[in-house]
């Protein structure tokens, strides 16, 4: 009797250790998907604003107007400029920019309103 004891004890010790080792794999397994995705969102940060960057420094762009969306190199630009020229400059400009691997120029032209009169 106190050999099925001791079997049932260490039966159940070693079916505890088993689902507690699963359990560790499993938080693991969460953290390692979720440290990608969080580095992913921090380097598309980063290139927006490295874009931004680019932008602001092109004299040849006003670039007040202009909404910059990164995602795993691609660059999405939306919003106006006041001129026509100024939406290939932005293409160009952004395409000289570090980890850019294209360029989705949705820019339309857009008048400043003249106010007042």
């Amino acid at each position: 009797m106190k050999v099925t004891r001791f079997f049932v004890v260490a039966g159940t010790a070693l079916v505890l250790s088993a689902a507690s080792v699963g359990a560790y794999a499993q938080a693991s397994d969460a953290n390692a998907a979720a440290a990608p995705a969080a580095s992913s969102k921090a380097a598309n940060r980063a290139l927006s604003k490295s874009v931004r960057r680019a932008l602001t420094k092109n004299k040849q762009i006003d670039s007040t107007n202009i909404y910059i969306r990164a995602r795993d190199g691609v660059i999405r630009l939306t919003g106006f400029v006041p001129e026509n020229a100024q939406i290939q400059a932005a293409t160009d400009t952004v395409q000289g920019v570090s980890g850019v691997t294209s360029v989705d120029n949705k820019l339309t032209v857009k008048q400043p309103s003249g106010g007042g009169n």
